[in-house]
C-alpha cells in the first residue's frame, strides 16, 4: 500500500486500541497464567533473578522464556521492517499486527498445564508490537507499558505549569492518556476473565485486528486530505 504513511501508526485511535490491547495482555498472563508479566519484563527480570538466587530454578524459567520471547518479538519486527517495506500491498506495521492476531489466537487454545509456552508467545507478541509501534502524534511512547509513558507525561505536565507552554499540556495529556486506556484494557480483562478463561486473550485479537483495519481507513482519510490539499 503506497499510500500508507508512517504518521498513519502514530494516531490517537490506533494508540488507543493499542494501549487497551497492550493492558488486556499483560493482566491476562499475570491473573491468567501464573503471574507472569507479558509486558513488564522489568518485573520479570527482578523474579528470574529472585527464584535464581533461591535456587527455584523450575520457576526461574517461567520469567526467563518470556524475556527472551520479547527479545525475539522485537528482532521479527525489525525483520519484517527490513524484508516488507516493498509490499505495495501492506504496511510492514500491518504485517506485525496480523503477526500478533495469529500468535494470540493460538494462544487461547493452550491450556494452563502449558503456561509457559503461552506466556512465552505472548511476550513474543507483545515484543513484536513495542517495536513496531513507538510513537503516538510524533511523540515516543509505548502502547505496551506505563514507566516511560509516566516519565514523560509528569515532564511535559511540569513543564506546562512553570513555563505555561499549552503544547507540553498537550504532550502530557497524550501520555496519561496511554496510560489510561492501557489500565483500562487491565480493568476489562480482569472483569471478563472468569466466565472467558483462557479464551479471554481473543479480545486482545479483536482489538488488534480492528487496527489493523483502522489503518486501512486512516490511510484512505489520509488521502483525500492530501488530494483536497492539491
Amino acid at each position: 500500500m503506497k499510500n500508507l504513511k508512517g504518521q498513519i501508526s502514530e494516531s490517537r485511535r490506533l494508540a488507543i486500541l493499542l494501549a487497551v490491547s497492550g493492558g488486556f495482555m499483560d493482566a491476562y498472563t499475570y491473573t491468567f497464567r501464573g503471574e507472569v508479566f507479558a509486558n513488564a519484563q522489568t518485573g520479570n527480570i527482578i523474579l528470574f533473578a529472585i527464584n535464581l538466587s533461591e535456587g527455584n530454578y523450575a520457576k526461574m524459567l517461567q520469567y526467563l522464556f518470556p524475556i527472551i520471547a520479547f527479545a525475539l518479538g522485537i528482532i521479527l519486527a525489525e525483520l519484517v521492517h527490513r524484508f516488507c517495506n516493498i509490499d505495495n500491498i501492506l504496511h510492514w506495521r500491518q504485517y506485525t499486527v496480523l503477526l500478533e492476531c495469529i500468535i494470540l489466537l493460538s494462544v487461547g487454545f493452550i491450556s494452563q498445564r502449558y503456561n509457559l509456552i503461552a506466556n512465552s508467545l505472548v511476550s513474543f507478541a507483545c515484543g513484536i508490537q513495542v517495536e513496531s509501534f513507538r510513537k503516538v502524534k510524533g511523540n515516543a511512547s509505548a502502547t505496551t507499558m506505563c514507566i516511560g509513558n509516566l516519565r514523560s507525561g509528569t515532564q511535559n505536565l511540569f513543564n506546562y505549569v512553570f513555563n505555561k507552554d499549552k503544547e507540553c499540556l498537550r504532550k502530557s495529556l497524550i501520555y496519561y492518556g496511554v496510560i489510561f486506556f492501557f489500565a483500562l484494557g487491565a480493568v476489562i480483562e480482569n472483569i471478563i476473565i472468569d466466565f472467558s478463561q483462557q479464551y479471554t486473550i481473543w479480545c486482545s485479537c479483536i482489538l488488534l485486528f480492528a487496527g489493523f483495519l483502522l489503518m486501512f481507513i486512516q490511510a484512505e482519510e489520509e488521502d483525500k486530505r492530501s488530494g483536497k490539499t492539491k
